[in-house]
């Protein structure tokens, strides 16, 4: 399925504007929403997942007209929100039987299926009978991706769902999403470039309720051939650097300063290329460079 966005705008009562004119078109498999906290992610979010209002723009998932069909987006929608609560008493079996009841599974022998089936699937069904107060980070994210797969949806939302997860589980969890991908439309908000450099095929950055790039992540990292350059410096020096270059990120490497700059040829001062990736993409989209990004593609 085809989600498409259309001028999506959202402006707070305090007079933050968490939207502004965003559009959008997410194809099936993997997309990357990738952007710093405060950047507009989950709010959009919230809008796809129709639990919150918009304040104009449209949003259709195929024919469905998201903003104004909600039960219709719902029987298709699994949404992993930033911020899970589990009752902590209740087994992981229990909870999802309980989910899956509200989600219309009357039938005993169906619904323990499925249950069991999506226990299975997220590497669960071995501590099912255990309580969820007792669940890892890891754990509990895998658990809200069972639930989020209850009646087999077909747009699955997941918004930071890597945060604070140890690189164990965090491979455990990529893994998962890799597989959902294959044929499911998965739309992944986060602030984290490498999970959308693992996991996805499209992507998007978002600042300031504004989409400034949008793309393939390897067709975007192309585009900065030539452009990043890279050098160290010591603490003192730091400021002029920062000064005299477009520096787009700094970065501590045994224990020196590394600077990456975007230049359109040699900088001098000692600079070197550098060997760049989608972070590099990242930091020179949010530091203004996305412009000449968008050009280059």
């Amino acid at each position: 399925m085809e989600l498409r966005i259309r001028n999506l705008s959202k402006t707070y009562a305090n007079g933050v504007v968490a939207l502004d004119k965003v559009s959008l078109t997410i194809p099936k498999g993997m997309f990357g929403l990738l952007g710093p906290n405060g950047a507009g992610k989950s709010t959009l979010m919230r809008t796809l997942a129709t639990l919150q209002e918009c304040d104009s723009g449209s949003v259709f998932l195929d024919d469905i007209d998201v903003l104004d069909e909600k039960d219709a987006v719902r029987r298709l929608l699994g949404y992993l929100p930033q911020d899970f609560g589990l009752y902590p008493k209740v087994t992981a079996h229990e909870m999802l039987d309980h989910f899956a009841m509200l989600k219309g599974l009357s039938h005993k022998g169906r619904r323990r299926e499925v249950v069991d089936g999506l226990l299975q699937q997220t590497n669960l069904f071995e501590v099912r009978n255990q309580r969820l107060g007792g669940f890892s980070g890891g754990m509990r994210q895998r658990f809200g991706i069972a639930q989020a797969l209850l009646g087999d949806p077909q747009l699955i939302i997941v918004d930071e769902p890597t945060a604070g997860l140890d690189p164990q589980e965090r491979v455990r969890f990529h893994n998962l999403l890799s597989d959902l991908g294959q044929d499911k439309t998965v739309l992944l908000s986060t602030h984290i470039v490498s999970d959308v450099a693992d996991l996805c095929a499209n992507m998007a950055i978002i600042n300031k309720g504004n989409v400034l790039l949008c793309g393939e992540p390897q067709k975007l990292i192309d585009a900065l051939d030539g452009k990043i350059w890279a050098r160290f410096v010591s603490k003192h020096e730091l400021a002029a650097f920062q000064h005299a270059h477009a520096v787009i990120s700094t970065r501590l490497l045994t224990g020196r300063t590394l600077i990456h700059v975007y230049a359109e040829r040699d900088p001098g001062d000692g600079f070197a290329p550098a060997r760049h990736d989608l972070e590099d993409v990242y930091f020179a989209t949010i530091a203004g460079r996305h412009q000449a990004l968008a050009l280059a593609r």
